[in-house]
């Protein structure tokens, strides 16, 4: 394979912002390949990737699903679909201009120069880094992330973060199988787990921007996981034996 960085999007209804961010992404010097995770979007989404297709051909990726499956199924279709084709960095971002692409670049240069397993774009990391939120959505999800700390213990500012780069070998090691949550409490358990597996994490500061096209896809329920769901995890990983990956 010629390229080694997959940048995995799940989308639902993101005709507004599909072909734009595809086009910022392919426009940046690293060279990404583009995976596109569609969840049956009756607006058309799937069909203007598959024009982006034809304008860059090799370089951009689509897989069609049937409804709402929910975004950690879809990132773990997208880590699937990176392992199978060989890819060494696999990227998660949103389709709608809440993570600049241009912070890709620097996602990519703290894993592949500065040797960390899993980079975070973090909201948390020097302040909070948050434009056009609610102030009462800013403290919801600051405070999840203080309290995933709290119970988890795990040294990351921004838990519920979802704009991150993987090596391929944190996937490889993570029994992709077993992963139990499909919401925001996928990404607190991908992160939580790669922790206990003694990689390298590291937090780069980036500024979120809530998208200013097309609707959000947050709920009351996803929060709701998220609690629950670190509770399970910090009671589950009391009694399960975690084995340090050997990275030499």
């Amino acid at each position: 394979m010629n390229n080694s960085k997959l940048v995995i999007i799940p989308t639902y209804n993101e005709m507004e912002n599909i072909q734009d961010i595809i086009r910022e992404v392919l426009s940046l010097p690293d060279n990404f390949d583009v995976l596109v995770i569609d969840d049956g979007s009756p607006d058309g989404t799937a069909d203007l990737v598959r024009d982006m297709q034809k304008m860059y051909s090799g370089k951009v990726f689509l897989k069609e699903r049937t409804g709402k499956l929910g975004l950690g199924t879809a990132y773990l279709e997208g880590f699937a679909y990176a392992l199978e084709k060989g890819y060494a960095f696999i990227f998660e971002m949103d389709a709608d201009f809440s993570h600049n692409p241009q912070d890709l670049s620097r996602l990519y240069a703290a894993a592949s120069e500065k040797g960390h397993d899993l980079v975070i774009g973090s909201r948390y990391v020097s302040g909070v880094n948050v434009v056009n939120w609610p102030m009462g959505r800013v403290l919801m999800s600051f405070f999840a992330s203080k309290y995933v700390q709290f119970i988890t213990g795990i040294p990351v500012r921004d838990t519920t973060a979802g704009f991150v780069c993987y090596r391929r070998r944190v996937l490889e090691a993570i029994d992709l199988t077993n992963v139990r949550f499909i919401g925001y409490a996928f990404q607190i358990e991908m992160k939580f787990t790669a922790w206990k597996l003694g990689f390298s994490i590291h937090e780069v500061p980036i500024i979120f921007t809530d998208r200013t096209k097309g609707e959000s896809k947050m709920s009351k329920h996803i929060f709701r996981e998220a609690i629950f769901g670190v509770i399970y995890m910090k009671l589950k990983s009391m009694v399960k034996k975690y084995r340090p990956v050997n990275q030499t």
